[in-house]
């Protein structure tokens, strides 16, 4: 048996154990057999290792070039080495789908894992839930969208992945984003057990909270990683173009984080039931959405795969999926009453709510402009695409609306908030965006007065989350510690709060880059001959001539150009054009992008063409504030991090019993 083989059969033996743990755990729950259900929790994890030995076989078909199987064939080549082959297994169809069912194959072993011991009432509808949605992944990659599909006949090499995906990026941004729709279906399993066993208090929210966080933060550093790589790899000097792949990525994203605040309204005042469950099982749907989006082929999108049959499988799944979770929610409504009611607008439940009304209303617009495509084409014949422009339009005051309430939320207490209170709360963060916003319009930002207003905004969420930290260090400082001290320690006694606020922080961060690099880039396109120079800005580029290099399978044109603000010099850029064997017809740029101090522009040159003399043309972008977005991403993760790091168990001190008074009876009479 040869290692595809063993690849095609470790799938079919993960469907046989999947069905199986399915079986076992929901009858071993039923009839009290704890055995049973044993036998089942240990058939997740015998399936996770055959998922495991199908990607280590398809890992091992690419990287000894196995051009006898299809997939390898399609994704991979000799001219590839070892490091980018390994991003060929997600770079097609049947691989990502392994990946998907790989990741969900761990994740579930390690939910079970996890939870042995805990949410008895609810672990074994949340495993069959599970195994019933890794079942349908697995019968895709074993029927319908195999990557061990033989050819008649082995051929010498293949076409190898297009280069654009040969990038650094393709580590990080497909793996994670895939991960990231993945593990969305661990909360939507503890949502569908609950509404199944009817145990619908706060206890299944404690079962999800954790795993919703984690999904979360995958899902928004994929996204994250992918701006990065659009930016550094495109070549057209932005990082988010409102791609219909783009966009469904986003969709669940922006649900979860609608939950993640909700969750918290339902936990401290048992309201918000109903709404809680809709964006977990929205927020599923979406993310199953997003992948039929990109396998389907059935949106235009850089991102997406071609057309295939596999669209309607994935389409059919969701429909059953909505309709028999439905059912279930329809059957619950009764349990789903709130337990308490909102007393004043000026409270934080209230901006939580507004937080989701605003979260939903940009994931409905982002929705739409995506699938407007799909229903012109369905009632007049005729496809209209949904530019930029819409979302910008749309959806920009929302999200500035949102990092308003971002800085409005943390300064209104539960249930309601005391004009004195309010008065004391907001004074400092409204007097620092005022500031910001007259420092700014007299600084010559009055013809971008929405620029400077946003800005403002910024501001005053900056001076409420400072205004937070200050008074919580403040009050532990009086009490003896040094500042830095009081500081983790004020972290770590309450790690979701203000690991919340970083995140806050890292939202911030990237808002200012988004508008800096929005309302202020410049670009220009100029044609050079060798010595001259052409100024963007502040800044001016003189060319230095052609230069030619090789490479097995590449051939790369390089067009320096010397840059300098002034009398400084910043060094030289490199842009390229590269060409490889296999993709002739579509060669890529190698694009220089430089981040220049104190200004935070990154200078961004490609370089477009070029004559038989040697004069080259040159697209070039001077995009202010945009290492802000970057930045932003690490203080996110450092953010997500905080929140999800366990906290510390208490400790528990030895109870010393005093000894028992002796009785007579045991009193031995010498």
């Amino acid at each position: 048996m040869t290692v595809p083989d063993m690849g095609q059969m470790a799938l079919l033996l993960a469907i046989g154990l999947a069905l199986y743990a399915g079986v076992a755990v929901t009858l071993g729950a039923r009839r009290g057999q704890p055995d049973l259900a044993e036998s089942g929790r240990n058939a997740v994890l015998a399936t996770a290792l055959m998922v495991t030995v199908a990607a280590g076989a398809l890992l091992n078909a690419l990287l000894t070039y196995d051009f006898s199987l299809q997939y390898v064939v399609q994704v991979s080549s000799r001219d590839m080495p070892w490091d980018v082959v390994l991003t060929s297994f997600w770079g097609g169809q049947a691989g990502s789908l392994l990946f998907w069912a790989w990741m969900l194959a761990l994740f579930a072993a390690g939910v079970v894992w996890a939870n042995r011991d805990r949410f008895a009432e609810l672990m074994p509808a949340t495993t069959v839930v599970l195994m019933g949605i890794l079942t349908f992944f697995l019968l895709l990659l074993a029927f319908v969208s195999t990557p061990f599909e033989r050819l008649p006949a082995p051929v010498a090499d293949g076409r190898g992945l297009n280069p654009l995906l040969w990038d650094d990026g393709m580590r990080i941004h497909p793996p994670l984003l895939l991960t990231g729709y993945m593990s969305f279906t661990i909360p939507f399993a503890f949502a569908v057990a609950a509404l199944i066993t009817g145990h619908l208090d706060n206890r299944w929210l404690r079962a999800v909270r954790p795993w919703l966080i984690l999904s979360w933060a995958i899902q928004g550093a994929g996204l994250l990683a992918g701006a990065w790589w659009a930016y550094h790899v495109l070549g057209w000097g932005g990082y988010w173009g409102w791609d219909p792949v783009e966009n469904a990525a986003l969709l669940p994203w922006l649900t979860a984080t609608a939950a993640l605040h909700s969750v918290m309204v339902q936990e401290r005042r048992g309201m918000l039931k109903v709404w809680n469950l809709t964006l977990i099982i929205a927020t599923f749907a979406l993310a199953i959405f997003g992948t039929f989006v990109v396998r389907s082929g059935v949106l235009s999108s850089v991102h997406s795969f071609a057309q295939s049959a596999i669209g309607p499988y994935f389409f059919g799944f969701l429909g059953v999926t909505l309709i028999g979770t439905l059912g279930l929610f329809v059957a619950r409504l009764p349990q789903l009453r709130g337990e308490g009611q909102f007393e004043s607008l000026a409270s934080r439940e209230v901006s939580f709510l507004f937080n989701n009304f605003l979260l939903v209303g940009v994931t409905l617009a982002t929705f739409w402009g995506t699938v407007f495509p799909l229903i012109s084409e369905l009632v007049r014949g005729t496809k209209v695409t949904v530019g930029p422009p819409f979302y910008q339009q749309v959806n920009g005051p929302l999200l500035l609306a949102l990092i308003a309430l971002m800085g409005i939320g943390p300064l209104l207490a539960w249930r309601r908030t005391s004009q004195r209170s309010m008065w004391r709360n907001f004074r400092l963060p409204l007097a620092l965006a005022g500031v910001a916003l007259v420092t700014l319009l007299a600084g010559g930002m009055a013809p971008q007065a929405l620029a400077a207003l946003a800005f403002a905004v910024c501001a005053f969420v900056f001076g409420t989350i400072g205004l937070e930290y200050y008074r919580g260090v403040r009050a532990r400082h009086r009490s003896g510690q040094s500042v830095p001290t009081a500081l983790m320690h004020l972290v770590a006694r309450n790690r979701r709060r203000y690991g919340g606020y970083i995140v806050h922080v890292a939202v911030l961060f990237m808002a200012v880059g988004v508008i800096g690099s929005s309302f202020f880039q410049q670009e220009r396109v100029v044609t050079l001959g060798v010595g001259e120079t052409a100024q963007v800005g502040r800044y001016a580029f003189t060319y230095q001539g052609l230069g030619e290099a090789s490479r097995p399978g590449l051939s790369i044109v390089s067009a320096p150009v010397v840059l300098s603000s002034g009398d400084r010099s910043l060094g030289t850029l490199d842009p390229q054009r590269r060409t490889h064997r296999n993709w002739e017809q579509q060669p890529i740029s190698g694009i220089a992008i430089t981040t220049t101090l104190p200004w935070l522009d990154d200078v961004y040159v490609l370089v477009t063409g070029w004559d038989e003399a040697g004069r080259a043309t040159f697209r070039i972008f001077v995009n202010p504030m945009v290492a802000l977005l970057w930045i932003g991403a690490a203080v996110f993760l450092a953010g997500t991090v905080v929140v999800l790091w366990p906290e510390a168990s208490p400790r528990r001190a030895p109870v010393v019993r005093p000894a028992r008074p002796a009785v007579a009876s045991e009193v031995e009479v010498t």
